[in-house]
């Protein structure tokens, strides 16, 4: 994998750039966020390894940006706070996938390949309830023709709902299908992803599609306009 790495504490950074180059990646390190934003934007990476405080430009800026610029590279953000609402943040932002330091480089090297492999599998399928259409293999979400912009984790928390139209889905099944770890990760990170999904494929259009299910998890509603 090529990586990107904007870290502005250089002894993490030089760490983080040795130790992903053992394991053969490929990779740039930015000390701060105007430079990580320019290098996101004209490289050709495969993930982005981005802290939230950086001097010049924040990550969850810095990841805006890049999405508002259409550039969909998987961004892993790192950050030394914790809690849903700074999960929130950088899901509002863009972000595929979170870490909250300090980490263990092993969880790092794991949640790297979860994000390149998500950007190869699934992609032979259309999934569709309703006017909501997701294109797996295009990364494309649309409803009613109109195309909205989702993060890898979105989309995959998306297509387990899919699959299933009308069916309860358990929080449990969509962490065994989504993260690679779902043993280590909070079953309550699953409400954090589906409120963002609702932000952007219910409300903008006046709809309430994923609805909770109590005591199981969710389940699509794709007729439901009210």
């Amino acid at each position: 994998m090529r990586i990107l790495v904007v870290e502005d504490e250089e002894g993490l950074a030089d760490s983080l750039r040795r130790g992903l180059s053992a394991e053969g990646h490929w990779v740039d390190v930015a000390y701060d966020g105007h430079r990580g934003l320019e290098l996101a934007l004209t490289g050709d990476y495969d993930a982005v390894v981005l802290d939230v405080m950086l001097p010049g430009l924040g990550g969850h800026e810095v990841c805006t940006r890049l999405r508002t610029h259409d550039q969909q590279t998987p961004v892993l953000m790192l950050t030394a706070r914790d809690g849903e609402y700074d999960e929130a943040d950088g899901l509002d932002s863009g972000a595929d996938d979170y870490l909250t330091k300090p980490f263990s480089f092993v969880v790092l090297l794991a949640r790297l390949r979860a994000l390149g492999r998500r950007r190869q599998a699934d992609r032979d399928r259309t999934l569709q309830a309703g006017d909501l259409v997701l294109d797996v293999r295009g990364r494309r979400c649309r409803r009613g023709g109109q195309d909205i912009e989702l993060t890898a984790r979105e989309l995959a928390v998306l297509a387990c709902l899919l699959a299933e139209p009308g069916q309860a889905v358990a929080k449990q099944d969509i962490l065994d299908r989504v993260w690679d770890s779902p043993g280590d990760i909070d079953p309550n990170i699953v409400e954090v992803y589906v409120s963002s999904l609702r932000k952007k494929v219910d409300a903008p259009f006046g709809r309430r599609s994923i609805r909770t299910v109590h005591g199981t998890g969710y389940r699509m509603a794709p007729d439901d306009d009210a």
